[in-house]
């Protein structure tokens, strides 16, 4: 079975491939966990945040941004001494800030429709034929980028949104000759019918 050359071999990166990454996810909450997980990420493998991602569950209240939204120095100070999680300062200090500005747009119409609205709702459909076709970062999650951090969100460069527009299945990335391309093609045409 053909995968995306960056899946394995460990069995949780092949399983996270097969049945999460590049699957549309219309979610709020969810949406919100996944960048605040690819914020986590930035300078490190995703492999680590993936082994560690139900310690961040845990530790992070389930992923509830109202929840989190309330915390303050003495939950900094937990979630700084909890081994089972990235401890740096200020990718905890944005999740807790990135929370209050989570609200404030569920408020205004929803996160979800705050980022599904650059795609008109539909997921775009890439044809890379290698991993060295696929970018970095593009000119929408450039766009998507300065429009979160004019909102208030922090550790949302282009390269983390174009990751977290990967994994949420905003743009499907597997490369054409993965046996997920097409089924993720065919999960997004399913969801927007």
């Amino acid at each position: 079975m053909e995968r995306c050359g960056w899946a394995g071999p460990d069995e949780i990166y092949l399983k996270y491939h097969d049945t999460d990454w590049g699957v549309p996810e219309y979610d709020s909450r969810a949406l919100w966990e996944k960048l605040v997980l690819d914020g986590f990420q930035a300078g490190l493998s995703w492999l680590t945040i993936l082994k560690k991602r139900e310690n961040f569950r845990s530790a992070f209240a389930g992923f509830q941004p109202d929840i989190i939204a309330e915390w303050g120095p003495v939950e900094v100070e937990r979630l700084l001494a909890d081994k089972g999680i990235i401890r740096h300062r200020g990718k905890i200090e944005a999740t807790i800030s990135n929370a209050r500005v989570w609200q404030n747009l569920e408020a205004r119409g929803g996160f979800d429709q705050f980022l599904w609205n650059y795609m008109g709702g539909i997921p775009l459909q890439n044809s890379w034929k290698t991993l060295e076709d696929v970018p970095a970062f593009t000119p929408l999650s450039t766009q998507i980028s300065k429009d979160l951090k004019k909102e208030g969100f922090r550790f949302c460069g282009p390269t983390i949104v174009y990751a977290f527009m990967q994994a949420v299945g905003m743009v499907n990335d597997h490369l054409v000759t993965c046996h997920r391309h097409a089924e993720v093609a065919e999960i997004a045409l399913a969801k927007t019918r």
